[in-house]
C-alpha cells in the first residue's frame, strides 16, 4: 500500500470512530431526557397530590376552627346559664328561708290565738257556772269561743225582749268582756224553720236580727261593753245546728250565738306582708 492509501484508510477510521461516539452520546441523551420527563411527570403528580392534601388539611383546619369557635360560644353560654342557675338557686333558697321564717311566725301567732281562746273559754265557763246545758253551752272552734244561748234562756217565744234570767247571763258575760278589751264580739240570731207569726216581726229574718240587736243594746247600754267591739247579725233559719224535722232539733236551732274572737292584728299584718 502506498502512502496515500494509508492516509485515506486512517481518515476513514477516524470518521467512523467519530460517528460511533456521536451516536452513543445522542442515545444516552435521549435516555436521560426520557428519564427526566418521567421524573418530571412523577414530581408534577406528587405536587398535585400534595396540593390536594394541603387543601384538605386547610379545609379541616377551617372546620376545626369553626368547631372551636362554636364550642367556645357554647361553653360561654353554658357558663352564663350556670351562673344564672346558681343565682336563681341562691334566690330560691333565700325565698324558702324567708317563707319558713314567716310560717314559723304564723304558726306561733296561731298557737298564741288558740292559747288565748282556750283561756277565754275557761273564763267564760267559770263565769257562766250555774246555767244548765239546755240553757247555754261554751265551746271553742277555729280559734274562737262560742257561747250559745237557747231561746228559753233569753226570750219568750216570738219575742226579742230579753228576760231577767237572760240578762243575768249577759251580765256575767259582759264582766269578762270588760276586763278583756282585746276581744271582739259577734252576736248572731238564729231561728227554726217555722214561719214567724205575729204583728211585730214579718218573718224569721226580722226576728233573728231583732234578737241580736236586743242583746247588743243590753251589753252596750246596760253593761258598758264598748260598742265598736260588737257586731249584730241575723241568720234566720239558714244556719241550723240540728234538723228542723223534730221538736228537739227546732229547739236547738232557736238560739243566739255570741262569738268571741281574740284580736288578730299581728296575724293580719304578717299575712299582708
Amino acid at each position: 500500500m502506498n502512502y496515500l492509501g494509508k492516509i485515506s484508510l486512517s481518515l476513514a477510521a477516524i470518521v467512523a470512530f467519530g460517528s460511533c461516539v456521536s451516536k452513543q452520546k445522542f442515545l444516552d441523551s435521549q435516555i436521560a431526557m426520557r428519564t427526566l420527563k418521567s421524573d418530571s411527570a412523577m414530581m408534577a403528580n406528587r405536587i398535585g397530590q400534595l396540593e390536594k392534601t394541603l387543601a384538605d388539611l386547610q379545609g379541616q383546619y377551617g372546620n376545626l376552627k369553626d368547631q372551636k369557635g362554636n364550642l367556645e360560644d357554647k361553653l360561654s353560654a353554658v357558663s352564663s346559664d350556670a351562673a344564672d342557675k346558681q343565682s336563681q338557686l341562691a334566690k330560691s333558697r333565700q325565698q324558702i328561708a324567708d317563707q319558713q321564717k314567716r310560717l314559723q311566725q304564723l304558726q306561733a301567732l296561731i298557737d298564741l290565738q288558740k292559747q288565748k281562746a282556750a283561756e277565754l273559754r275557761k273564763k267564760m265557763t267559770d263565769a257562766l257556772v250555774g246555767f244548765t246545758a239546755n240553757e247555754l253551752t261554751v265551746s271553742q272552734k277555729n280559734g274562737k269561743v262560742y257561747v250559745s244561748l237557747s231561746e228559753n234562756l233569753l226570750f219568750p217565744s216570738g219575742s226579742a225582749v230579753v228576760n231577767d234570767k237572760g240578762k243575768a247571763a249577759l251580765k256575767k258575760l259582759a264582766d269578762v268582756l270588760n276586763v278583756n278589751p282585746d276581744i271582739t264580739v259577734d252576736i248572731e240570731g238564729h231561728t227554726d224553720s217555722n214561719p214567724m207569726k205575729g204583728p211585730k216581726f214579718e218573718d224569721n229574718w226580722a226576728l233573728s236580727v231583732g234578737r241580736a240587736t236586743s242583746i247588743v243594746r243590753i251589753l252596750v247600754n246596760d253593761y258598758k261593753v264598748a260598742p265598736e267591739r260588737v257586731i249584730a247579725s241575723g241568720h234566720s233559719q239558714y244556719d241550723p245546728v240540728e234538723t228542723n224535722a223534730t221538736p228537739e232539733g227546732r229547739s236547738k236551732n232557736r238560739r243566739t250565738e255570741i262569738i268571741l274572737s281574740p284580736k288578730l292584728d299581728e296575724l293580719y299584718k304578717l299575712l299582708e306582708s
